[in-house]
């Protein structure tokens, strides 16, 4: 299913010429974690971001909106392709909750630094390692912890 899902994904940013970066628990997954993959997560510049929005918009389940939850403050839209979460995220002000220092910090995303991967039958540009070691560090939920022992 989330092979079905990532290949919808990477098409249409792929034939709209659309930077993008994955992160979360994919990206973790092409570093050595085994947990189950709840999602598929990546970025796209703030410049691409609505035409991401409009190119598939059928599958919105989440309408794009700033939102502050679960330790992440940014623009995003939540696809639902055959039952699976894709979520892409505006990379323009993203910031996570530093849970040691309980403040805001910003996620600099930047598409210059990735690393090829090949993940559910595609190449996948992957945020680097220490940049997602570094994130999920910060914000220090459960399932990050997991992550980041698992890649390390």
């Amino acid at each position: 299913m989330h092979q079905s899902a990532a290949k919808w994904i990477v098409s249409l940013l792929r034939e709209r010429n659309i930077p993008f970066l994955i992160c979360g628990g994919l990206a973790a997954r092409g570093y050595g974690s085994q947990r189950d993959l709840h999602d598929i997560d990546l970025f796209v510049s703030g410049e691409h971001f609505s035409s991401v929005v409009q190119a598939g918009h059928q599958f919105i389940s989440k309408a794009a909106a700033h939102r502050q939850e679960e330790g992440w403050d940014l623009t995003y839209v939540q696809f639902k392709y055959e039952g699976v979460k894709v979520e892409v995220g505006n990379a323009d002000g993203a910031q996570i909750f530093d849970a040691e220092n309980r403040a805001w910090v910003a996620l600099n995303i930047d598409f210059s630094r990735y690393e090829t991967v090949h993940l559910l039958g595609l190449e996948l540009p992957l945020m680097l390692k220490k940049d997602l070691i570094w994130y999920k560090s910060v914000l220090s939920r459960p399932v990050d912890i997991e992550d980041v022992l698992a890649i390390r």
